[in-house]
């Protein structure tokens, strides 16, 4: 089944070059994934249709408030790595999106 995956940040921009490597990355290790990049007030209309939220390092002080939203909608959520996020390192993102789902 494929894996709905959501990027956030402020506005969406920079989360749309990140999924754009990511999805490149998916593909290129065959790994089943659809990633998609929001603005951060996109995200709680998408959580239903959403396994896992990865949030912009840079948002990380809007924790608190994904993890109220994504527990209530039983989706996986967690902070994107700086070093993965700053250089666009769309392999390193799905492996960190995949062990995020290795706890199911």
């Amino acid at each position: 089944m494929t894996k709905q995956i959501l990027l956030t940040c402020g506005a969406g921009a920079s989360s749309g070059f990140m999924a754009a490597a990511a999805r490149k990355a998916a593909k290129k290790l065959s790994v089943d994934a659809e990633v998609k990049a929001k603005s951060e007030t996109e995200v709680a209309s998408l959580l239903p249709e959403t396994d896992l939220l990865l949030v912009a390092p840079h948002l990380k002080y809007m924790i608190e408030e994904v993890k109220e939203l994504c527990e209530a909608n039983g989706v996986k959520y967690n902070i994107i790595p700086q070093r993965v996020y700053g250089s666009l390192d769309g392999k390193g993102l799905i492996e960190f999106a995949l062990k995020q789902f290795e706890t199911e």
